[in-house]
């Protein structure tokens, strides 16, 4: 038969248990607050998250000259543009969030002026009835068009906004790329704002053949090629003239009586242009593969020299 044991035992056989160490965790325990309600989230930790209006950067090189935009690229997501999200009258940071940058690593020319090289705040101010603007401003960084100030304008120009196809993200992009202009263009909805630029690069890379030819002016090679420059762009003939003849001296090569023809061609000085064709036709190793791709445009212009002269 199971017996009860009494209710004095069975507290005695409890504390016999936990000792005197339980107690006292039961003390702190009822003293101690509930721990905070959790979300799930470890504190301290950022989550990465994509961005409504992700960055974007940018870069073309025109001639020497390194030109590069940096922006945020907001999307349209069914919201009136321009007008609406972009008010009229209003200077705009021509993109979301912080400044629209652009950099220019040399002097470059917008309508005809001068904008030294640096790095510059990128504004729009759009209009409803006529030109919009295109600002450059000292300052880099504000937060858009927070704290903007047009006394810290470098240049303010004119640009007209054409039509374009349906584009949902703002976009940066370059065209028309040559050696001493291009296009910048900026597309968004259905607008698109085209801002011509140029580049001085006959000016920077004359510059530094001077440079080149302080260090080593008995190089007969870096010699024709200044001259060679100056003729595939038709520009500066006395100097070429100078450069191509010191060249010469220095070594009588296929490459620099070529360079010498073209340069008297274009000068329209048929007959000697002719002497110097045969010449380098004569002199230019018929087993070199790169002179044998050269001859048959040598020859073609040879003969159209001769019909002019004779």
């Amino acid at each position: 038969m199971l017996r009860i044991r009494p209710f004095a035992f069975r507290v005695a056989f409890l504390m016999a248990l936990g000792g005197a160490g339980s107690a006292h965790a039961q003390a702190t325990d009822a003293a101690a607050p509930l721990p905070p309600p959790t979300t799930g989230v470890p504190t301290g930790i950022e989550l990465l998250l994509p961005q409504a209006s992700p960055h974007a950067v940018v870069a073309q090189t025109v001639g020497l000259t390194d030109v590069t935009v940096e922006y945020h690229s907001p999307s349209v997501r069914s919201r009136t543009v321009w007008g609406g999200l972009v008010p009229y009258d209003q200077v705009w940071r021509a993109g979301a969030n912080e400044n629209t940058l652009i950099r220019f690593s040399t002097p470059v020319l917008l309508r005809g002026q001068t904008v030294p090289a640096g790095q510059y705040s990128f504004y729009v101010v759009p209009h409803q009835d006529r030109d919009w603007e295109v600002v450059l401003n000292r300052v880099v960084n504000h937060w858009g068009s927070e704290g903007y100030d047009q006394r810290n304008d470098v240049i303010r120009v004119p640009v007209v906004p054409e039509t374009a196809q349906f584009q949902e993200s703002l976009l940066y992009w370059f065209s028309n790329v040559r050696p001493n202009s291009a296009h910048l263009n900026l597309t968004w909805e259905r607008r698109t704002l085209v801002l011509p630029f140029e580049v001085e690069v006959h000016k920077q890379v004359l510059a530094g053949v001077e440079r080149a030819l302080q260090q080593q002016p008995n190089d007969w090679q870096l010699l024709a090629q200044a001259a060679d420059y100056l003729v595939q762009n038709n520009i500066q003939p006395e100097r070429a003239l100078n450069w191509i003849n010191e060249s010469l001296r220095l070594l009588d090569a296929p490459t620099n009586n070529w360079i010498k023809a073209r340069l008297l061609a274009q000068q329209l000085d048929y007959g000697t242009a002719i002497v110097y064709a045969r010449k380098a036709i004569k002199l230019g190793d018929k087993d070199d593969a790169a002179f044998k791709s050269q001859l048959p445009n040598m020859r073609l212009s040879l003969t159209e020299w001769q019909a002019k002269a004779y």
